[in-house]
């Protein structure tokens, strides 16, 4: 079941193993069963530490849990977790056997008092590159946590399932039978959710921190670089972050890195994370801005409002906020989220096999999702508003070369259909001749770009009519001592690379503002 390679790291792993593990399989006589039970076998040999039998016991089959011999400590996984969930499966196999897990006492301890019975289902996709987080952090939770019990169910394997419980998007979690989040949580999002006092506690923990020298507001690659160039200068760096990765954590290739051939979002987005952490940055995550207060004249202290109700103040500040999927804001849009209309096709793509869907965006994300789903839909109609795609000449051949793919040019979208549960189809407009026209179908996918996260800094500072942030040759606003840099910005192109550049010439841009501005004060000192 596992490759030569697999197989030896995971046996590698395996050697950290404390306690002994039992798998437990409930399985019929299906081909997904038997290639369940081979990989169950596979890993019960590589360690004396496992064992494994077969119980039969769950409706679910194939399904199988990882459980710590002796107690009610388990995992449990409906599908084969491979793919992107491999290593979900490690670290679950790791965790109920013993091994420490990297987390935060603290959020380990909120994790330990939380009272009453939680049990969560979660549906994910194998090749989304959002869900393992999620299906991770319940893990965790069940094995920290007796009262809570958790089940990874792969939704391509268990479609009956998903149409029945109306599952339109991954990962989706269910608590206790209901809806509990749609979307990439992690352990801390979770608990703040289900402990409706962590917020205010966090917040009470941030309104007693001291001025930083430079805030980072974002934790993105810009902010990521910042905070790096700016710890590294010695002075006191705080990152405030809603989440830490920000939107490269829902990229799924990265081939144009330079140096590096190929990655994934998530996995870069941990590098940064871990990287920062380094140096002595104060990393303050789930913390979304709300409000900029500059001060009155330069050197003057420039305040941070968060919406959890504590703020920061700091001497500088680096505002790396990023941007998200740009909406097609139509009727029906908002009524239809994760109910047919979505924006990554990677995640959510599997959850519509065998169905008819449309792309919403000609260049290069739309042509390129539009290709992967008509490897799994059965049609694909691309809609794009100008006359012609804008995407890569490559990318248009290897479009128009798949039979069950149609495009429209010229074409605005102008109404999400639905029945009330799920998406039925759209409307849209031919531009040419003013006629509408119905497309029945079950699934959207929105590929039309970004938008800059800016609306708070709205009074606060220029922003350009596309709402990015204006900024100059040296990340700098309109307000002395705030600096820019990365997708929120003006910078003309969005990229990685290009972002990472601008947040360590934020920083360094930030540093020199501090010296500037501390000088007259020290040599009124000297004097």
């Amino acid at each position: 079941m596992l490759d030569a390679d697999l197989k030896t790291q995971l046996q590698a792993y395996l050697t950290r193993l404390q306690q002994p593990i039992e798998l437990v399989a409930s399985l019929d006589d299906s081909e997904n069963s038997r290639e369940l039970e081979a990989l169950l076998h596979d890993i019960a040999s590589m360690s004396d530490k496992i064992s494994y039998r077969r119980a039969d016991d769950d409706a679910r089959k194939p399904s199988f849990a990882i459980a710590r011999r002796g107690t009610d400590i388990e995992v449990r996984f409906a599908g084969i977790p491979l793919g992107h969930e491999f290593t979900s499966l490690v670290l679950a196999l790791l965790q109920v056997g013993g091994h420490p897990p990297k987390i935060e006492e603290d959020v380990a301890n909120q994790v330990r008092d939380l009272e009453g019975d939680f049990r969560f289902e979660t549906f994910m996709s194998l090749s989304c590159q959002s869900c393992p987080d999620t299906v991770q952090a319940l893990n965790l939770m069940s094995v920290l946590n007796p009262n809570i019990t958790h089940v990874a169910i792969d939704g391509a394997m268990y479609q009956d399932e998903v149409q029945a419980r109306e599952i339109m998007s991954v990962p989706t979690v269910l608590l206790n039978g209901e809806l509990f989040e749609v979307g990439r949580m992690s352990v801390e999002q979770i608990v703040a959710k289900l402990d409706t006092g962590a917020a205010a506690r966090a917040a009470e923990q941030i309104a007693k921190k001291d001025v930083f020298d430079v805030l980072v507001v974002g934790g993105g690659p810009a902010g990521a670089a910042a905070a790096i160039y700016a710890a590294r200068k010695g002075i006191r760096t705080g990152v405030a972050s809603e989440r830490f990765g920000g939107q490269v954590l829902d990229t799924m290739a990265i081939e144009n890195f330079v140096s590096v051939a190929y990655t994934e979002g998530p996995k870069l987005a941990v590098a940064l994370e871990q990287h920062v952490r380094e140096y002595e940055v104060d990393v303050m995550n789930l913390q979304r801005a709300s409000k900029l207060v500059p001060g009155k004249q330069p050197g003057d202290l420039i305040e941070v409002q968060l919406e959890g109700g504590a703020s920061l103040k700091a001497k500088s500040v680096v505002l790396s906020t990023g941007a998200r999927w740009r909406q097609m804001n139509v009727p029906g849009e908002d009524q239809y989220r994760n109910k047919g209309v979505a924006y990554c096709p990677h995640c959510d793509g599997p959850l519509f096999k065998g169905k008819r869907v449309a792309v919403i965006g000609g260049g290069n994300s739309g042509v390129e999702a539009a290709i992967d789903l008509a490897g799994i839909v059965s049609h694909v109609t691309l809609i794009e508003f100008d006359s012609k795609l804008r995407a890569d000449e490559v990318l248009q051949r290897k479009l128009r070369s798949l039979p069950n793919v149609d495009v429209v040019v010229s074409g605005q979208t102008t109404e999400v259909l639905g029945d009330g549960n799920r998406v039925t189809g759209l409307v849209y407009k031919d531009r040419n001749s003013g006629e509408s026209r119905t497309i029945e179908l079950e699934g959207i996918f929105v590929q039309i770009g970004l938008l800059p996260n800016t609306e708070w800094l709205k009074g606060s500072l220029e922003l350009s009519p596309r709402g990015e942030i204006v900024i100059d040759e040296r990340g700098g606003t309109s307000v002395p001592g705030v600096f820019a840099a990365g997708d929120a910005t003006t910078v003309p192109y969005k990229q990685i690379v290009i972002a990472m550049g601008a947040g360590c010439a934020a920083a360094l841009s930030a540093f020199d503002f501090l010296i500037r501005t501390s000088a007259p004060e020290e040599q009124q000192q000297a004097a």
